[in-house]
């Protein structure tokens, strides 16, 4: 059974930081893709970031040059470090996981709030 686990949401003020962190569990981490995509109120789930298996990495035009995008095969974990922080990033933040054999799982979602 694959689990995904998120973790790191919170409450800051417009220009702070977070760093989102997705655990892993019941798979080899480091044959899978991730993805992190986040959904505001009342809009569809986008696709923030991914890493492939190789290290490939691509961000949405909405966070280049402020978000950062990693993985640790080590510790089965991949995170999301985000910076300079705008109130248009508060949404729900998820993480998925996606196989070799195209299989996908979803963690269970993280809250951000960018305000003041």
């Amino acid at each position: 059974q694959v689990q995904l686990v998120e973790s790191g949401g919170g409450l800051v003020q417009p220009g702070g930081s977070l760093r989102l962190s997705c655990a892993v569990h019941g798979s080899i981490f480091s044959a899978n893709a991730m993805d992190w995509y986040r959904q505001a109120p009342g809009k569809e789930r986008e696709l923030v970031a991914t890493i492939t298996s190789g290290g490939t990495i691509t961000y949405a035009d909405s966070v280049k040059g402020r978000f950062t995008i990693s993985r640790d095969n080590n510790k089965n974990t991949m995170y999301l470090q985000m910076n300079s922080l705008k109130p248009e990033d508060t949404a729900v933040y998820y993480c998925r996981r996606t196989g070799w054999n195209g299989s996908e799982n979803w963690g269970q979602g993280t809250q951000v709030t960018v305000s003041s």
